[in-house]
């Protein structure tokens, strides 16, 4: 890894572009050169531009490494839903207490089981919320509506009123059932 080392050299020339731009009230502006790629010299804090620049070098290389994959994600749709977290969560914790052979591992993996327990909940909370704010979500008064919708077209086309009574019965039924759940 490369590491800063102070190079002390003053301008020849005040105009000169690589003159530090510190300006100290006693002396006016430093005559120092600059460290590469900071408008200061290692007095006055150009060695700290130089290990910023180090880190963000460091930091676009982890995020290059996986650049096609980050691309990927980020060009698709179904990104945005997070149903696919949720399962994976679901499939760990699955995973965890299946490699449990006794009550003792059981015990000793709680601390992990707990923690992905609260991510789960956190992810399934974080869903609720995108997908109320998307418009994903139908509340139980619109949900009762489209089952009112559902029989009234139903109604249209069969002349029956007693199978259309037992129909409507029917789905107010299984809705009720789902609520339950």
């Amino acid at each position: 890894m490369e590491q800063f080392e102070a190079k002390w050299e003053r301008v020849t020339d005040e105009d000169d572009p690589r003159r530090c731009q510190c300006i100290r009230p006693s002396h006016g502006q430093c005559y120092n050169v600059t460290v590469e790629n900071s408008q200061y010299c290692p007095a006055h804090g150009g060695n700290k531009a130089f290990e910023a620049a180090k880190n963000k070098k460091l930091r676009n290389y982890r995020l290059s490494k996986f650049n096609a994959r980050i691309q990927e994600l980020g060009n698709s749709d179904e990104v945005i839903s997070l149903r696919d977290e949720v399962a994976i969560l679901r499939i760990l914790i699955e995973e965890k207490i299946n490699r449990c052979a006794d009550e003792q591992d059981l015990l000793m993996m709680s601390g992990p089981l707990s923690d992905l327990i609260m991510k789960v909940e956190k992810v399934v909370n974080s869903c609720n919320r995108l997908e109320a704010r998307l418009g994903n979500h139908l509340d139980k008064t619109k949900v009762l509506q489209y089952a009112q919708m559902i029989v009234q077209i139903i109604a249209k086309h069969v002349d029956n009123d007693k199978k259309v009574e037992a129909i409507n019965e029917e789905i107010f039924q299984a809705l009720q059932d789902l609520s339950k759940e």
